[in-house]
């Protein structure tokens, strides 16, 4: 799924900037610019990359090694799931994760006012997931922890394979939460005030728990692995759109900015403004 979020990211550089407003369309609550979403777009594309090489390059553990794992070198509050394995919620889990990306954003086509800058929200989206792909992906090529399935007997040629050290963070989890809460988050912006929110918001939050579940009963995370990369999801679903936001609907607004310092050193980043 992380190499499909990756080439995906192609896509969301031509959406995001589509035009944003003609006669017919409804104002939108955001605002795209190629000059910044583009290069923000590359570098996660980047990041992402540099993530994926880091995870290839880890090892996978030796049986000797596997036989030496000790369930009570896991944290308590972890330790029920050492051992766990279900083929079962494993297919459970997929067919949570991948229909969600697709669906959540799906579903907000059909809402009226979105419809109309639903290229817009799309590149909107495909950026999000982005964004959280580039945190997984790092966050897997950085660390190493065991999955659950590990300390038990099952889990065939996978056991040695290097992603059974990519416990931390949960990316089904998260995945799923950052589609649910953009989709929620989006669906709020456009409709402040609706009487629908609590049922999105409350879908929104129950897809990616029971997607944790799955995780977790499959042996693949454990629940802290889960809870982080619910947080991960639900935060980045939710701060992306949120800094797309125009400016005289939050007073943010959102700038490259680059120069010379007093030094004569140069500099380029973000500027984040606020009307007062």
């Amino acid at each position: 799924m992380k190499y499909i979020l990756t080439l995906l990211l192609t896509a969301s550089l031509a959406t995001v900037t589509l035009p944003t407003a003609t006669a017919q369309q409804a104002p939108s609550p955001y605002k795209t610019r190629f000059a910044v979403d583009a290069p923000i777009s590359v570098g996660l594309g980047a990041v992402s990359g540099l993530g994926l090489y880091l995870s290839s390059r880890k090892d996978g553990l030796s049986d000797a090694q596997l036989s030496a794992l000790n369930r009570n070198d896991i944290p308590k509050f972890d330790r029920f799931s050492a051992g766990y394995y279900s083929k079962s919620a494993l297919t459970a889990g997929d067919f949570i994760v991948y229909p969600s990306l697709l669906i959540a954003p799906g579903l907000l086509a059909l809402n009226t006012n979105v419809r109309g800058r639903y290229g817009q929200v799309l590149g909107l989206y495909l950026q999000t997931l982005a964004a959280q792909n580039a945190i997984f992906t790092m966050t897997i090529g950085t660390t190493t922890r065991y999955r659950p399935f590990l300390y038990g007997t099952e889990g065939g040629g996978s056991r040695n394979s290097h992603i059974s050290t990519n416990s931390f963070y949960a990316g089904h989890t998260a995945n799923t939460a950052v589609a649910t809460f953009f989709a929620a988050k989006v669906y709020h912006d456009f409709n402040p005030g609706s009487a629908a929110e609590p049922l999105v918001w409350t879908a929104a939050a129950l897809v990616p728990a029971a997607q944790a579940y799955t995780r977790i009963k499959a042996g693949k995370h454990f629940l802290s692995d889960n809870i982080v990369g619910y947080v991960i999801g639900a935060a980045t679903g939710i701060v992306v759109p949120q800094l797309h936001k125009t400016a005289d609907r939050t007073g943010l607004s959102l700038a490259p900015v680059q120069g010379i310092n007093i030094n004569g050193y140069g500099y380029s980043g973000l500027a984040i403004t606020k009307l007062l």
